[in-house]
């Protein structure tokens, strides 16, 4: 092999070193994630293939993906994914990049799922229905596979994607996800757990197109309905009363606060997604107008917010009144991150 040949070692170790010059905080983990969505190869496998060389179009990929991160953009951004929870999700410009402290508002959501579940009579079984032995059955009597009903597994092409509130079972907990961003939220609410549909909205068409590329890519499309709209405007008004989660992640940085936030997220990530007004709970404040006519009794809202809005946003909900319970609770680095109420009922 020849010694200058540039193999995965020697990219790895020359970017970091580039990345860390241009300011880079995290400059190898940078090098071997770039290296990793270029080469195809997961981190684990770049190091187990240290010495072999790059082919020319891995180098020019290469090239003009440390361009993109010396300037600031954020990695995600870069590579087009970020892992979230137990999936991949996959990240574009113009939508708001996951952060870790919203797992706990995942963690929050999934409580109101299992509370709603433990509310519910368990199904009663079917009864077994016993053939007649004597007659077989007309080939008419026989649906064929095109002919199937919406909701049977042959009934695909051709069907709308995600649940109907109209077929939903009684038995299944229902959840809506406001501002749902890249889809971090609704999937992984769908992901980890069984018998519960998800409708997911949000005002950026953006957003609703990768929401629908990340459900679709994750196979969650008869579990995850998504839909462009303002707030509960998203969602079929069928829901009304009806939903168990309501969850939500909407824009809560107050409007001073944001032009001191790092270059990386100001000049990328959209203003829409960030901006939630003078004091950060302008969309809240909507969110809790509306949600007493779309939850159920005892439905639970789930928000995450500014750290500094916490103790006003609890405020907001007590004097509203019918609520049973609400909590600030602290994200993964121990700051006041997610309002969690509960209705009376």
């Amino acid at each position: 092999m020849e010694s200058n040949a540039w193999t995965i070692k020697r990219v790895i170790d020359w970017t970091r070193g580039d990345l860390e010059r241009h300011g880079d905080e995290h400059p190898r983990l940078s090098a071997e994630w770039l290296l990793s969505a270029v080469t195809g190869k997961s981190r684990v496998q770049l190091y187990l293939d240290y010495d072999q060389p790059l082919e020319p179009a891995e180098l020019a990929a290469m090239r003009a993906a440390i361009q993109r991160r010396r300037a600031g953009e954020p990695l995600q951004y870069v590579t087009g994914e970020m892992p979230f929870r137990h999936i991949v999700i996959h990240c574009e410009r113009g939508v708001l990049i996951p952060r870790p402290e919203t797992e706990v508002l995942v963690d929050a959501a999934l409580e109101g799922v299992a509370a709603a579940r433990a509310r519910r009579p368990e199904p009663e079984p079917e009864p077994e229905e016993t053939a007649p032995e004597k007659d077989a059955p007309d080939a008419g009597d026989v649906p064929e596979t095109g002919d199937a009903p919406e909701g049977d597994p042959a009934h695909t092409e051709g069907a709308p994607a995600g649940p109907d509130p109209a077929t939903v079972p009684d038995s299944w907990v229902r959840v809506a996800d406001i501002c749902c961003g890249t889809g971090c939220i609704a999937l992984s609410i769908a992901g980890e757990t069984e018998a519960s549909a998800v409708w997911a909205g949000d005002l950026s068409p953006a957003a609703v197109a990768l929401t629908v590329r990340n459900r679709d890519a994750l196979g969650l499309g008869d579990r995850v309905a998504v839909a462009e709209g303002d707030l509960y405007g998203a969602l079929p008004e069928e829901l009304m009363g009806t939903l168990d989660v309501v969850v939500s992640n909407p824009p809560y940085i107050p409007s001073a606060v944001v032009p001191t936030l790092p270059d990386e997220v100001v000049g990328f990530e959209p203003g829409l997604a960030l901006d939630g007004g003078p004091d950060g709970l302008d969309i809240f404040r909507r969110l809790l107008e509306g949600a007493p006519a779309w939850l159920a009794p005892g439905g639970m809202l789930c928000v995450e917010l500014f750290e500094e809005s916490l103790d006003d946003a609890c405020a907001l909900v007590r004097a509203q009144g019918g609520w049973a319970s609400v909590e600030a609770r602290d994200d993964l680095a121990g700051r006041p991150r997610v309002l969690v109420a509960v209705r009376e009922g």
